[in-house]
């Protein structure tokens, strides 16, 4: 039986082959985000993984159904399972805003699905780090996020020379697109979203197919270019620039207006991090979406937010080609030997107080000669072994530096260090 396309199983390490993927490392990575985001004075919340399927189709149109698990439960409700976890987030700010305090800074590790083509950097499943900042409009909102990303990312060792942040705008090019039109109509929002669909492949494209496609919507490929390559800063970007200047995290920012994120609810300041080689995928991305919760609550509330999601699918990609992740043993503190089974009684109480004191204790749970314990001891890499005497008193061993000593049982674990 083999699992299903697209789809991970995580191991502990020593990894038993490559194919797989490490827990360690993913529990690693989960421990930054949320160390960091608590930092920033996030707070984490979680929601379900199955949700209505018209909680998708509200934000993305119909379209998206191709790309989501989706289907009829036995309550013949259609549903899906959360291909992002924003929609879920307006849903449950709708419902309860008036009981938090505004600005609301919540972040989520949540399991996201989407049923597509499956390439580098990209499967059918992934966890995501979303952080999310609803209920303040002013750019020093916008600041503070990416902040949070510039920080989360610095948390794992990586440097202003290993990727930066692109700051773009929706504003600007809503503006741009708008200096070029020759005519307005009922469908101009949908041409407009036709126009930042091509503007958000344009690096991916070729030259002459964006030039076909631009000029079917009344625009050149060169003018296009010009408006990228001035890369003159909107007043928000400035401002962005210049608060986080402030914190000492300006050479992580640059504008590039390449960057217009390709969801359609996007409404201010978008923004997008890679790797400075280019060998990755984007590593994380988001932007404001000022009308989000208002289209989820059928109007009935109205809040400015912003946000972004981290996958860890590209994220261990560029760690591991950069060295940067840890070596992930067993962190055994003590094994405890049992050479006479006339003790185990003794022993067994001696395991669970150290436990209690917060150490990872293992033990042969079986009579075991005392030469395979120690060598289970080496093999699980503990840092010590311990072994009774008497009912009173054991002999505590440092593997590492192979010194000795002897205490009473009671005070066993203050010679641990």
């Amino acid at each position: 039986m083999e699992r299903l396309p697209g789809f991970r199983d995580f191991y502990p390490e020593p990894l038993p082959h490559p194919d797989v993927w490490s827990a360690d490392a993913r529990q690693y990575i989960f421990a930054k985000w949320r160390a960091t985001a608590r930092t920033y004075g996030f707070r984490e919340y979680d929601g379900p993984p199955l949700e209505p399927l018209e909680l998708f189709t509200t934000k993305s149109g119909e379209e998206i159904v191709g790309q989501l698990y989706n289907f009829a439960d036995k309550g013949e409700r259609s549903v899906s399972l959360r291909p992002e976890m924003t929609p879920t987030l307006a849903r449950m700010v709708a419902a309860h805003e008036r009981n938090y305090k505004k600005p609301i800074k919540w972040f989520a590790v949540p399991q996201l699905y989407r049923y597509e083509r499956q390439q580098k950097g990209r499967l059918r499943e992934h966890f995501q780090f979303n952080a999310d900042l609803i209920g303040e409009s002013d750019p020093a909102a916008d600041a503070e996020l990416i902040a949070l990303l510039i920080d989360s990312l610095r948390a794992f060792g990586l440097t202003a020379e290993d990727f930066v942040v692109r700051l773009s705008s929706r504003n600007a090019w809503h503006e741009f697109y708008h200096r070029g039109r020759q005519d307005s109509s009922e469908a101009d929002a949908v041409h407009e979203y036709q126009f930042f669909q091509v503007i958000d492949k344009l690096e991916r494209a070729l030259p002459e197919e964006s030039a076909k496609k631009l000029a079917a919507l009344g625009f050149k490929l060169d003018d296009v270019n010009a408006f990228i390559a001035g890369g003159k800063p909107t007043a928000q970007l400035q401002f962005i620039l210049d608060n986080l200047a402030a914190r000492g995290l300006g050479g992580f920012v640059k504008i590039d207006y390449h960057v217009i994120r390709g969801l359609a609810y996007y409404t201010g300041v978008v923004f997008e991090a890679f790797d400075r080689k280019g060998e990755f995928r984007a590593i994380a991305g988001g932007g404001r979406y000022d009308n989000l919760v208002k289209l989820i609550s059928g109007g009935k509330v109205n809040l400015p937010a912003l946000g972004f999601g981290m996958g860890d699918v590209v994220l261990l990609e560029l760690l591991k080609a950069r060295g940067l992740l840890p070596a992930f043993d067993a962190n055994v503190d003590v094994f405890c030997l049992i050479e006479e089974e006339s003790l185990r009684p003794a022993t067994l109480q001696l395991v669970q107080n150290l436990r209690l004191s917060g150490r990872a204790v293992e033990f042969p749970l079986t009579p075991t000669k005392p030469d395979k314990q120690f060598k289970r001891a080496q093999e699980l890499k503990a840092s010590f072994t311990a072994k009774l005497d008497n009912d009173s008193y054991v002999r505590i061993r440092n593997l590492k530096t192979r010194q000795e000593v002897v205490a009473g049982v009671r005070d066993a674990a203050n010679h641990l260090t």
